[in-house]
C-alpha cells in the first residue's frame, strides 16, 4: 500500500455537524476502498488567498491514509460532485510524519 495525504477545503459557513459528517464520509470512502485512515487533522477556518466559488474563507481538513489507486479514484469521484467542497488535493508521500501537526493552536 502507498502512503497518501489528502487535503480538502469546505465552504466557510458550514455547521459543526456538516463538517463532521463530511470528514466521516471521506474516511468511510477510504476505508471501504482498500484504504486505511492513519490520522485526520482539522486545520480550522482560514482565509483563502483568492475567492473560490465566491467564498473568502474555508475550513481545511487533512487526512493521512494508506491505499491504492482504487481508493484515490473513489475519493475523486465523490468529491467532484460534492457541493460543499471548494478544493481538494491528494499527494503521494514516502512516509507519514505523525509527530507534527502543522496548524496546531499553541
Amino acid at each position: 500500500m502507498n502512503c497518501y495525504e489528502h487535503t480538502f477545503i469546505t465552504k466557510g459557513d458550514l455547521l459543526e455537524k456538516q463538517k463532521d459528517s463530511l470528514v466521516d464520509k471521506y474516511e468511510n470512502i477510504i476505508n471501504k476502498n482498500l484504504g486505511k485512515v492513519i490520522k485526520t487533522e482539522h486545520w480550522g477556518l482560514r482565509t483563502l488567498a483568492y475567492r473560490i466559488k465566491n467564498n473568502k474563507k474555508g475550513f481545511y481538513f487533512h487526512i493521512k491514509f494508506e491505499g491504492d489507486s482504487k481508493t484515490i479514484e473513489e475519493l475523486k469521484k465523490a468529491e467532484n460532485i460534492d457541493g460543499f467542497l471548494l478544493r481538494f488535493l491528494t499527494i503521494k508521500v514516502k512516509k507519514h510524519n505523525l509527530d507534527t501537526n502543522f496548524f496546531e493552536k499553541k
